[in-house]
């Protein structure tokens, strides 16, 4: 039988994290499963480790992720991935961006409660944000937008040898195909997408890399809400990789 501290101490050792890590992240799971308040609809402790903590934390398996010093998690809800990888990363600046007060509310009471000195709760629309111009070498984005609409949020605040990393679900052509194009006009290269695997029998689970080869034009950001109604690389269409809130 699946018990949760066991599941706690594999996360630990498996990506091999720093001392207090497992207490935090304990600390973190009770947020997410039983405030009141918390912005997710996964109450089972066991099943919001697998979905929510195990899932943020794979994209450790990224050189990138386990390197970068200036971090944004773009539109973080519930503080997912952005508060994993900030425990597991206590050297790196991280930065959650989510534009719903209660929800930026609930994400900075968490990390105090877990004890993290190291993030900072931006409550703007990520377009808005420009103190995060440049400034970032990893963005990460999870259950959030197709790819083109991320790609443009993402590209204005990457420096020039940063990445986007993007959390997708089952594969879609059409997706990638407008996220490369729409990488085109900003700056950005679309790599391949990465299969991972968060926990045992986990399917459809992969990780877009996405690296910022050259200066985004100044036209962006475009003002907020135009990336989603006039996407660049395609026409309109709705996400289908809103998951695991």
């Amino acid at each position: 039988m699946f018990h949760v501290k066991h599941g706690l101490d594999q996360l630990v050792a498996r990506y091999d994290l720093p001392p207090g890590s497992r207490e935090q992240l304990s600390v973190l799971l009770e947020a997410l499963t039983e405030d009141p308040h918390a912005p997710t609809t996964i109450r089972d402790p066991k099943q919001a480790l697998k979905d929510h903590l195990a899932d943020s934390l794979v994209a450790l398996e990224f050189e990138v992720v386990r390197r970068a010093g200036a971090i944004a998690d773009l539109g973080a809800g519930a503080g997912l991935p952005g508060l994993p990888l900030a425990i597991a990363r206590p050297e790196a600046s991280v930065t959650l961006v989510e534009s719903n007060g209660r929800k930026a509310e609930f994400i900075a009471r968490t990390a105090e409660a877990c004890g993290l000195d190291n993030v900072n709760v931006v409550a703007e629309r990520v377009e808005e944000w420009t103190a995060g111009a440049a400034a970032c070498d990893l963005i990460t984005a999870r259950a959030l937008a197709p790819l083109a609409v991320v790609a443009e949020y993402a590209a204005p605040l990457l420096q020039i040898g940063g990445t986007l990393v993007a959390w997708r679900g089952r594969r879609d052509p059409e997706d990638e195909a407008e996220g490369a194009r729409a990488a085109a006009e900003l700056g950005l290269l679309v790599g391949d997408p990465v299969r991972v695997e968060p926990y045992v029998a986990a399917v459809n689970r992969h990780l877009q890399p996405v690296l910022k080869i050259s200066a985004t034009p100044d036209r962006f950001p475009r003002r907020p809400g135009m990336a989603r109604k006039r996407p660049l690389g395609g026409a309109p269409r709705p996400s289908s990789d809103r998951r695991r809130r």
